[in-house]
C-alpha cells in the first residue's frame, strides 16, 4: 500500500519510503516526475497550438521538450540510486 503525506508548504505529495534511509531520494524522484508531468502537459498544449493555428510555435514546444527531457533524466538518476523495492513502489503509485 502506497502512503502519501501532504506537505502544506510546498503543495507536493510526499511518498513515504519503505526504508527511512531512502526517504530523501524517494522525495526527489517524486518531485522530478511531477515536474516532468507538468512540463509534458505544457508540451502537449504547445503541440496542439502548432497543429491548430499553423503558426511558428516550435520554439515554445522545444523549450518544454527540453524541460521534459531534463526532468525525466533527473528522475531516472534518482531511480538508479534506489533499491528495486523503492522503485517498484514509486512506479506503482499513480504519478505517471
Amino acid at each position: 500500500m502506497t502512503k502519501f503525506k501532504f506537505n502544506y508548504n510546498t503543495q507536493i505529495d510526499i511518498m513515504i519510503a519503505i526504508n527511512k534511509r531512502h526517504q530523501s531520494m524517494v522525495n526527489r524522484a517524486v518531485k522530478w516526475i511531477e515536474k516532468y508531468n507538468k512540463a509534458n502537459e505544457q508540451r502537449d498544449i504547445a503541440l496542439e497550438l502548432m497543429r491548430s493555428s499553423m503558426t511558428k510555435n516550435a520554439p515554445i514546444w522545444r523549450k518544454y521538450n527540453r524541460l521534459c527531457e531534463r526532468a525525466f533524466d533527473k528522475y531516472l538518476e534518482c531511480l538508479y540510486e534506489l533499491p528495486r523495492r523503492e522503485v517498484a513502489q514509486i512506479e506503482k503509485a499513480d504519478l505517471y
